[in-house]
């Protein structure tokens, strides 16, 4: 499905190929040869745009989003591997982004680099050319250091300090409680969501 949102078009090169069964939606542009499959979903909400370089591949149940402050980015020949979750971030040219990996706001991957298997790069992390995160590793920070999988709860830890509900969100947490946290950020999550009502679907063409 191919949808109209808050006025602005997805603009797709007429060599793409988009499968029925695929959603992109919004400011979302598509390259050369770029090849979008079953049940992935493109969507560039809340003024954000995102941008998919030529030849890149796209696959099965994959996620792309970017939203507000954080477009998105793909360099030209990205494989986006299925069911990956890949949100505001900018990723270098010829990089590699496996089944089940998930890239976050604000993070940018050099060109040629590898997110395994499950592999995570976190907000605000970056990633020099040619880096590679391994099976259920962590990157986070600037640059990122790559922790593995037992080493989460320091991950977390250097999280708290960046404040990720703020930071992603624009929550201020300072004196808050997670309930009021999480009521705050989902109130400004919902209204910003809630311009998806007036989403209308395009006729695909040819």
């Amino acid at each position: 499905m191919i949808i109209e949102n808050g006025g602005r078009r997805p603009a797709i090169d007429p060599t793409a190929w988009i499968a029925p069964t695929a959603v992109v939606s919004g400011a979302v542009s598509v390259g050369a040869d770029t090849r979008v499959l079953y049940g992935a979903v493109l969507t560039a909400e809340a003024g954000a745009e995102m941008e998919v370089g030529a030849g890149c591949v796209i696959m099965e149940q994959a996620v792309l989003r970017a939203s507000g402050r954080f477009p998105l980015r793909l360099g030209q020949e990205v494989l986006v591997g299925p069911h990956a979750y890949v949100t505001g971030c900018d990723v270098g040219a010829r990089t590699f982004i496996a089944t089940g990996a998930m890239v976050f706001n604000g993070a940018r991957l050099g060109e040629a680099c590898v997110v395994a298997l499950g592999g995570k790069v976190h907000i605000d992390s970056d990633l020099p050319d040619g880096a590679r995160v391994p099976i259920g590793f962590i990157a986070f920070g600037r640059p990122a250091t790559i922790y593995p999988p037992e080493d989460a709860p320091q991950v977390h830890e250097r999280l708290a300090r960046l404040d990720f509900m703020r930071f992603v969100f624009g929550v201020e947490t300072q004196g808050k409680d997670r309930s009021q946290i999480m009521e705050q950020a989902l109130r400004r999550y919902s209204r910003a969501l809630g311009e998806h009502r007036g989403d209308s679907q395009l006729d695909p063409g040819p």
